[in-house]
């Protein structure tokens, strides 16, 4: 059986997998955005930390500023004391909830059989 690669992207082309791969990449992104997308209201950096457990505040800090960069996410600080910060999910963050959704689900449903295939 021969494969089509002609169907495949040019090297060097933008890839829209790699792409995404990007956009996501780091051990923390998905479970930050997808606890946004889940609370879909303002949340104080604090709160966030603890729901995503056990991330360092320079770590949170990181992606943080990457989804604000890309529009995923919005910052507001208010000018109190102490200084209070929320982040919150904009639109275009939330559209990644179908995808974000399916990839749970196919853990959930795969989980076990990779287990067993562990050496």
């Amino acid at each position: 059986m021969t494969k089509n690669l002609s169907a495949l992207p040019p090297a060097g082309s933008d890839c829209p997998m790699v792409n995404f791969v990007n956009l996501i990449s780091g051990k923390w992104a998905i479970p930050i955005l997808y606890r946004l997308i889940l609370l879909n209201d303002p949340v104080r950096f604090s709160d966030l930390q603890r729901a995503v457990s056990p991330i360092t505040q320079k770590e949170l800090t990181r992606q943080l500023r990457q989804f604000e960069a890309r529009g995923l996410v919005v910052r507001q600080v208010f000018a109190e004391v102490p200084p209070r910060v929320e982040y919150q999910i904009t639109a275009l963050g939330k559209s990644l909830r179908p995808t974000l959704d399916s990839l749970a689900e196919w853990m959930r449903e795969n989980a076990g059989e990779m287990e067993l295939s562990l050496p």
